[in-house]
């Protein structure tokens, strides 16, 4: 659908260019008459002109749709540069076979716009009409001052015609050049923007089967301490499976629905862990009607309790949300644990981080604190 537009666009600027040339002769004579008074409109010069615009239009016609493909859109050099010189070349044999009778008469004997000069017994000749508008056109082929003898194979006109043909014939490759150039930048541009909508799938791809695999480890655990609890676990479960299953595919989810998963997943490790890790959670009630990426933060408080929990001595787990008209402050900060499968920038910290370039570029905020002791992140997203 763009290429179309960018084409009917090309020619539009083809039909404005070539009517403003073929109004120019009529709008000229009306200019001329306001300033001289010259007579009634002679559409005899006019269709004269006309008669050498149509060539120019036939050979421009013949390049546009023809000859310029072959060098714009395929490349191919030296057959457009043959077929372009076999093409002026055949307009000069044109150009030279309309030359009209009376050039190259003796002077006496040619005709000033259909009208003879009479010989004058004092003054030699009887001075014929004013000259038409159109004398002195670089395409008007009218009478030559006396002892101005045109050239018998090539003229001053010709010249003329044949240096207009070859800019004319450069301006249309310039136009074509210009509109391509329009579309192969927008298509880069849709490119780039489908290959960055490639790349967020493929990393919330990798996000959803690492959660759910720690999840599941946990909800594992809590079989063997406590059936009930893994019951219910489950149903938290389904919770956040559902909210991954239809908000996780979409660009964009309500700001209070991402921090209510959030709520779920932690509910859900709470059961697990009970009074073994001090777990502190802030979240606004009301939040603005705001939109943000899904499992943007999951990632960080998943981290924070894989890695921020010990079963031999004191923990915690700190995180809190404020968000104003205008921007989210999400800060996790967690006791730091030694394992030897410590990845703390890992497959999940990693994804997250490229999505945050790919969506927010130089907007968003990320500063990671890791301390020997304690591990610390605070986000600023722009809402």
């Amino acid at each position: 659908m763009k290429t179309e537009k960018h084409n009917r666009q090309e020619l539009l600027v083809y039909g404005l260019l070539w009517t403003f040339l073929f109004l120019t002769p009529v709008v000229g004579h009306f200019v001329s008459m306001d300033r001289h008074g010259d007579g009634g409109l002679q559409w005899s010069d006019v269709f004269h002109l006309w008669q050498h615009y149509a060539i120019f239009l036939v050979v421009f016609l013949t390049h546009n749709f023809l000859l310029a493909p072959l060098l714009v859109e395929r490349q191919r050099r030296w057959l457009y540069f043959s077929l372009v010189a076999l093409l002026v070349a055949t307009f000069v044999a044109v150009q030279c076979a309309q030359r009209p009778e009376g050039e190259g008469r003796p002077p006496m004997e040619k005709q000033h716009f259909g009208q003879e000069h009479h010989p004058d017994p004092d003054e030699g000749f009887m001075p014929g009409p004013a000259p038409a508008f159109s004398e002195g056109h670089p395409f008007f082929r009218g009478p030559k001052p006396e002892g101005d003898r045109p050239p018998i194979i090539f003229g001053q006109h010709d010249v003329v015609a044949t240096i207009v043909l070859i800019l004319m014939l450069g301006m249309n490759i310039g136009v074509k050049l210009y509109f391509r150039q329009r579309r192969d930048r927008q298509k880069l541009v849709q490119l780039e923007k489908e290959n960055l909508e490639q790349q967020l799938q493929y990393l919330k791809y990798q996000i959803n089967p690492h959660f759910l695999m720690n999840t599941l480890n946990n909800i594992h655990a809590l079989v063997d301490i406590d059936a009930e609890q893994a019951k219910e676990s489950i149903v938290e479960l389904s919770k956040i499976m559902r909210f991954m299953l239809y908000e996780g595919a979409k660009p964009t989810v309500p700001l209070a629905r991402e921090l209510a998963f959030t709520q779920d997943y932690i509910k859900l490790m709470r059961m697990r862990y009970t009074d073994r890790v001090d777990i502190s959670v802030d979240m606004p009630q009301q939040v603005p009607d705001a939109q943000i990426p899904p499992l943007m933060l999951i990632t960080f408080v998943e981290n924070a309790f894989k890695h921020g929990v010990s079963y031999r001595q004191q923990s915690f787990i700190s995180i809190k949300v404020n968000v104003s008209e205008s921007q989210l402050h999400f800060t996790c900060a967690n006791s730091k644990m030694p394992k030897e499968d410590d990845q703390h920038g890992g497959v999940g910290l990693k994804n997250v981080k490229q999505r945050l370039e790919l969506i927010y570029g130089k907007k968003y905020t990320l500063h990671i604190d890791d301390q020997p002791e304690k591990y610390n992140i605070k986000l600023v997203l722009p809402l």
